[in-house]
């Protein structure tokens, strides 16, 4: 074998070193930096907590009708109108609190210390903001339940929440909390994200679905939710502070 010359040598060693970096520096892009955590978040979430409360406690005006006449609903509403299920609607409660739960366990899991802080921030963003939204959202529309299309209206219309029903408010969360782990997930690439993103989301719609069988929403009460969660879930982990 002949010796290479001194300056092929020389470029070639360059232009493996060169290649070397380039590799580096792709492996260490494929995964985003930890979100920041700070006193801003604090701020952020007490304030969203703050405004959700307000909210929350914000009595929307009285009911023009009851019983409501289902023909004034669209006609995707109409046949929601006569659902009532107690054990539906507790089983939309649980799978709520299995989806939030499921989005946190999931950030967390197999992170270490720092970026599970910063998932977790994100996560507690998306369902606050979310929250904040939605109650006030439900005070400027004081749209009425289904309970109000059904017997039993007059009395229905005495509890204030009947007239909160758009947009709805467990399928804003379940779909914020969704959204927001599979939007960092997918950055983060964290492992089984696919598998748990389909999870979460398929959950979610659950969470939705549940609320119509129940006769607590009606179907565009549910898909308003979706809308508004998914929006505030997506911007929650895609605008929130990396670290340096």
């Amino acid at each position: 074998m002949f010796p290479l010359p001194a300056g092929v040598r020389r470029t070639l060693a360059a232009s493996l070193a060169a290649a070397s970096c380039s590799v580096a520096g792709l492996g260490a892009q494929t995964t985003a930096p930890p979100y920041r955590v700070g006193w801003a978040d604090a701020a952020s979430v007490t304030a969203a907590a703050t405004i959700a409360l307000l909210g929350a406690r914000t009595t929307p005006p009285p009911s023009t009708c009851a019983p409501c006449d289902r023909a004034d609903l669209p006609g995707i509403d109409r046949w929601a109108a006569g659902l009532h299920s107690g054990p539906t609607s507790t089983t939309s409660d649980v799978a709520l609190v299995g989806v939030a739960g499921g989005a946190l366990l999931a950030a967390v899991s197999g992170v270490g210390p720092a970026r599970a802080r910063g998932d977790v921030v994100v996560l507690v963003n998306a369902a606050a903001w979310t929250e904040a939204a939605t109650e006030w959202l439900k005070v400027g529309f004081h749209r009425a339940r289904p309970a109000l299309y059904q017997d039993g209206a007059v009395q229905a219309a005495l509890d204030a929440t009947n007239r909160k029903s758009f947009p709805s408010g467990h399928t804003s969360i379940a779909f914020a909390t969704a959204v927001a782990y599979t939007t960092l997930a997918q950055r983060q690439r964290l492992p089984h994200a696919p598998r748990n993103s389909l999870l979460l989301l398929g959950g979610a719609t659950g969470v939705g679905a549940l609320r119509v069988l129940g006769g607590k929403h009606f179907p565009t009460d549910v898909l308003a939710g979706a809308a508004l969660g998914s929006a505030i879930g997506w911007i929650a982990a895609r605008l929130h502070p990396t670290t340096p």
